[in-house]
């Protein structure tokens, strides 16, 4: 495969004429980065600090540049009408956000992005992927689109993936797939039937798994708990979006503003469930050892570091 295009400066994006399906002159984006900061808004002051945050921590914390593989590509969904690349990532909303993408993407066969249903969002086919097309294709798209990924307290999202995988009863697939190796490889003397079903796994367990060697060793991680940037390589992939869980509503405003698709669909509002937030997080983190809680703050060390999250308060290694 021919090498790709990455880490595009804003100007090499938009200072052409190719600014995307139905783009010509000044885009909101060049706005959004070159315009004037007495004239910006709360939330874009937000998305440009994000930005400039995020292209300063890769050159402080990346050594080597590489290129990109279609590989890489895979969880880069394709709005050829909008000219928008999203980054997937499970547990940041991701759900809606394909809901979004297939109605604006449906040609009329969606008009209520609650009204899919949500395995059909996760269906593969239902979007394309950046990894799907040519060289040349790829190229440039990541020339000329906007690029946008949403992430999330790396922590709050492990939780998250933890209850959703490992504590619900439906997850037999999760339960057959991880759960019983699991179990095999990090509880003392367990059980037969433990061992056959592995549908009661702890978060110490859980995290006794990630950071065992072994487990990166036999296979790459499971998309709910791989780190964004293994994901998405932000460094890479110059993102021009970088929303946030924390303020989801009006970061996804805000992308579909810029898409200029604000009049075809909304971002659904968030239900009022028991989502998992830092309280929450530091109630599963209460078992672990600060031993392992250093071990898994390295793993996931990049994410908080890349994005600005700070060392959640709960941890008890200094």
């Amino acid at each position: 495969m021919n090498q790709l295009c990455f880490s595009l400066s804003v100007a090499d994006q938009f200072g052409g004429k190719d600014l995307g399906p139905g783009k010509t002159g000044r885009s909101p984006l060049q706005t959004l980065y070159n315009g004037d900061q007495s004239d910006m808004s709360a939330v874009q002051t937000s998305l440009r600090g994000r930005r400039e945050h995020l292209e300063e921590a890769c050159l402080a914390h990346t050594r080597k540049r590489r290129v990109l593989t279609p590989e890489d590509l895979r969880h880069l969904i394709v709005d050829d009408k909008h000219g928008l690349l999203y980054c997937y990532v499970p547990k940041v909303a991701c759900t809606n956000w394909k809901r979004v993408l297939m109605v604006l993407t449906g040609d009329g066969r969606y008009r209520d992005p609650l009204a899919i249903p949500a395995n059909e969002a996760h269906v593969a086919g239902n979007l394309r992927t950046l990894s799907e097309y040519s060289t040349a294709e790829i190229n440039r798209r990541l020339r000329s689109y906007l690029k946008f990924v949403f992430v999330r307290e790396p922590f709050e999202r492990l939780v998250s993936a933890y209850r959703n995988k490992f504590t619900r009863s439906y997850n037999t697939a999760f339960h057959k797939r991880y759960g019983t190796k699991i179990i095999s490889r990090h509880r003392p003397d367990p059980q037969p039937a433990a061992l056959e079903r592995g549908d009661d796994v702890s978060f110490e367990e859980f995290v006794h798994y990630l950071v065992d060697p072994r487990t990166q060793r036999e296979e790459p991680f499971n998309e709910h708990w791989e780190r964004v940037h293994s994901l998405c390589h932000p460094c890479l992939i110059h993102y021009d979006v970088v929303g946030k869980y924390e303020t989801l509503e009006q970061d996804s405003s805000s992308v579909l503003r810029l898409a200029g698709a604000e009049g075809e669909v909304r971002f659904p509002a968030t239900g009022k469930g028991t989502r998992t937030n830092g309280d929450m997080a530091a109630q599963f983190f209460r078992n672990v050892s600060p031993f392992y809680q250093k071990k898994l703050y390295n793993l996931y060390r990049m994410d908080f570091l890349l994005f600005n999250y700070s060392n959640p308060e709960y941890l008890k290694f200094r």
